[in-house]
This record gives structure tokens, sequence and C-alpha cells, in this order.
């Protein structure tokens, strides 16, 4: 998209990190901007800073409920007339072993950072084919290219979300050419992912109970987390990418290489 000002945006996970900065942005760009979070005390913080940039509707939304993501899509449309930017960006983390992982900790995980994006795409999308111009950002992360141990969930969801993507991107560049779809895929960004169980469902074990002998190492990714690149930084690379319609957004392009080593991987055992 050209063109942000006057324009309505919705942003799930928008009470913090990646999709507070969002949000911020989207507002010093001229956009209305709808902020949705299942976190009701940081959705009303981040509600009232944000009206000092702009006009903003707060929507307590859990994304991995599809009746949820309806209200949300109906409480924006009823308050601003129209959605033109959504970004699927409500997300969780998660570092444990495979067999100390609960299926409620699997069904938390992708219904928050696989469905939450299936069910913003489809329900919005008769909104957004309405629309003269629209966009889609989905964020996923690095670990949608790149794998490793102790995070079964999250690496799964993630690489659910590239791929959804991507074949968005594709049928929608036939289908409906005037909504663009990108994936944000971030490597360390600073942001408040360490407390994602704070909204944990009933039957999740918190990592420190479940797994403690990993908490030095949980620890130690936390701070790379709190010391990556900005929200901002994020943002501004947002909407540069809307601008040219980019179907991959990644802030961190090093991270790309550690991708064409596992590819050369592949490739070296199949020869």
């Amino acid at each position: 998209m050209q063109t942000l000002n006057g324009r309505v945006a919705v942003v799930t996970g928008g009470a913090n990190g990646i999709g507070l900065g969002l949000a911020t942005r989207f507002l010093k760009e001229g956009m209305r901007v709808v902020i949705a979070d299942n976190d009701e005390a940081s959705l009303k913080r981040a509600a009232e800073s944000l009206a000092a940039h702009g006009e903003v509707l707060a929507v307590r939304t859990d994304v991995s409920d599809a009746s949820s993501v309806e209200a949300l899509r109906d409480a924006a449309v009823a308050r601003f007339g129209a959605v033109h930017v959504l970004c699927n960006n409500a997300g969780v983390g998660g570092l444990q072993r495979f067999s100390r992982t609960t299926l409620a900790t699997w069904e938390w995980t992708l219904g928050v950072n696989l469905h939450g994006v299936i069910h913003g795409c489809s329900l919005f999308l008769p909104v957004l084919a309405e629309q003269d111009e629209a966009h889609i950002v989905n964020t996923a992360s690095m670990a949608g290219f790149v794998t490793g141990p102790y995070m079964g969930p999250y690496y799964a969801s993630k690489a659910g979300v590239v791929a959804l993507s991507e074949s968005v991107a594709a049928e929608f560049a036939v289908e409906y050419p005037h909504i663009g779809v990108s994936v944000l895929c971030p490597a360390y960004t600073a942001t408040d992912i360490r407390h994602d169980e704070r909204n944990a469902p009933a039957g999740h074990i918190p990592r420190s109970q479940t797994d403690p002998d990993l908490d030095e190492r949980r620890e130690a990714t936390y701070r790379n987390i709190e010391a990556g690149i900005s929200t901002a930084e994020i943002a501004d690379l947002v909407v540069r990418g809307m601008a040219a319609r980019k179907t991959h957004i990644f802030p961190h392009p090093e991270w790309v290489g550690y991708f064409q080593q596992r590819a050369a991987a592949i490739a070296a055992a199949l020869d």
C-alpha cells in the first residue's frame, strides 16, 4: 500500500511488542487503528498511550477463537466503516522439551500463532476485498525457516504461518490482486514475550515447572530478545514492505544465511 493516511488498520497482539510498535507507526502515518489483545489490562494501557497519536479502538480478542476474531472484525467495521490493513501479529513463544510439552500447550501455541492467522485472513477477507486497496501482514519468525531443539510448537506454528502466507500471497495475486500479503519474519526483537504465559489457558503447565533445568537456556534467549532491534525498526520495515508489496519482510537478513545452510545440508543429504 502506497497511501496509509486516512486508512484503517487492525493489529492483533497490539497491546505490546511488535503489535504496539505497528499501531504507533500506523497512527503517525495518519491511520485509524484497532488494537486487539487478550490481556485486558495491557490493552487498556496501550489504548490510553496511543490515543495521543490518533484515533484508537481497543477490542479484547482471543485470536484462537474464531468467534472472537469475528467480533473484532465487526467492531472495527462498526466504528470505522472499513479495514484496509490487517496485521495478524498475536503470538506466544516457548522453550521446553517435546517430551514435557502437554497437548494443552500444543493447542494453545498453535491456536494463537497459526490458527489466529487463519482466523484473521479468513474472517477479514470479505471486508478487505471490498476496499480499493488492502494489505495483510502475518507475523511469523525466522523460526519459520530454521529449526532447533526445545521449541517444537513454536517452530511448527511459525513454519505454518510462512507456508500459509506464501500460498495466500500467490493465490491473491490472481484472485484479489488489490490485496497484498506479506509475512514478517524477525529474529531477536525487543519485546516482552518472556511474559507470554500470563494468559495461558488451563492445562498449560508453566515452563519453569515442567522443565526447570532449561531455565538458564530460556534466560539466555530472553536476554537476546530484549537486546534485539526495536519494534519501531520493525514497523518501519513493515510500512516499506507493504509499499513495495513484498511477500517476505526480513528484519534480520543475516539470518537468511542459516536457512541457506539448512537447504544446503538437505541437498547434501540427497547426494
